[in-house]
């Protein structure tokens, strides 16, 4: 006899089980017809993963529509099916007949959107400290007009990382940024003819554009901003917005950290418009990269699930476990 579980998070989840649980909604896909009748299907989530849901209704597709429009993206469902798997990727069907999505205000926010297992607060507190060793005076008045802003530091500190790849939690965009500003700092040890004010600046502000990139509720979604024009773009918009404040700050200085934004992702099929052109741009591309990848680097490792020494990933190929 199947045990029923009011919260299955989604990477417990097995082939064959059933499934009785709150989950929020990504994406939805109109109903289309099928042999049987009308169908749609939605991408679901919670702090563990994401699944699509297939609803299999009969021939009455006024019923079919109601409870497709019964519900938003970012609303938390209550859905009973069943889990399945696809081409051994895991799915969840729903029949009308012995299943059902329903829309719920009864639910707790951190059940849905990961957040990171560091603590936030002090890992605010070790980034301050590299906020406060900036000499150059044009460079402290920009960046306090970013972290002396209440709204501004709130944003910052719940951002994600990314949707997908790196840090992709609550407090992962301050804790990718704390991970570089670190970096860089290691970096100007081994090569201390670098502008280390420069460097830090750098390393603080290149991912400054995610704050608008992302919209968190009860998922992390790319914002209508993020999904036109990308956080390289609006981190420069913002960058020099705030310089504009500034009176006199020099010329020279604005394009470098206009150029650190926007050469950040190192090679212009990632996204930058610009290569790195000067060392300190360089070492903030090299620590960027240096911190996401090897972040994915362990969470693969982690998370693998295989008595085997490897594990085959579409990003990285095959990769050694032990």
């Amino acid at each position: 006899m199947l045990v029923i579980k009011m919260k299955q998070y989604i990477n417990d989840l097995k082939n064959g089980e059933f499934v009785d649980s709150l989950f929020s909604v990504k994406y939805k896909h109109p109903p289309r017809e099928y042999t049987n009748g009308y169908m749609f299907k939605i991408g679901v989530s919670d702090k563990t993963g994401e699944v699509e849901i297939t609803y299999w209704g009969g021939t009455n597709k006024d019923a079919i529509t109601k409870i497709f429009r019964g519900f938003s993206e970012n609303d938390v469902i209550h859905v009973v099916g069943i889990a399945g798997e696809y081409k051994g990727k895991l799915k969840i069907d729903i029949n009308e007949d012995n299943g059902s999505i329903k829309i719920t205000d009864t639910y707790e926010q951190e059940d849905f959107v990961a957040v990171t297992s560091k603590d936030i607060e002090e890992m605010y507190t070790e980034f301050k400290t590299f906020l406060e060793i900036i000499k150059d005076s044009h460079l402290k008045s920009l960046l306090d007009l970013f972290f002396e802003d209440e709204l501004f530091v709130k944003i910052f500190k719940k951002c994600p990382g990314a949707m997908y790849m790196h840090h992709g939690y609550v407090g992962g965009l301050l804790e990718h940024t704390l991970g570089v500003a670190k970096l860089c700092d290691q970096i100007f040890k081994i090569y201390p003819s670098l502008d280390h004010d420069l460097l830090i600046a750098g390393a603080i502000l290149h991912d400054l554009g995610k704050i608008k990139e992302f919209d968190v509720s009860t998922n992390i979604q790319i914002s209508e901003q993020g999904m036109l024009r990308g956080h390289i773009v609006l981190g420069e918009e913002m960058l020099l917005e705030k310089i504009n404040k500034i009176p006199g700050f020099p010329d020279i200085l604005k394009m470098k950290l206009s150029h650190m934004i926007l050469s950040h992702h190192g090679n212009l099929e990632y996204g930058s418009p610009k290569t790195p052109q000067f060392p300190e741009a360089a070492a903030v591309y090299f620590a960027d990269e240096f911190d996401s990848k090897i972040f994915q680097y362990i969470k693969i490792k982690e998370t693998a699930e295989t008595d085997d020494f490897r594990i085959y990933t579409k990003r990285f190929g095959e990769m050694y476990l032990r």
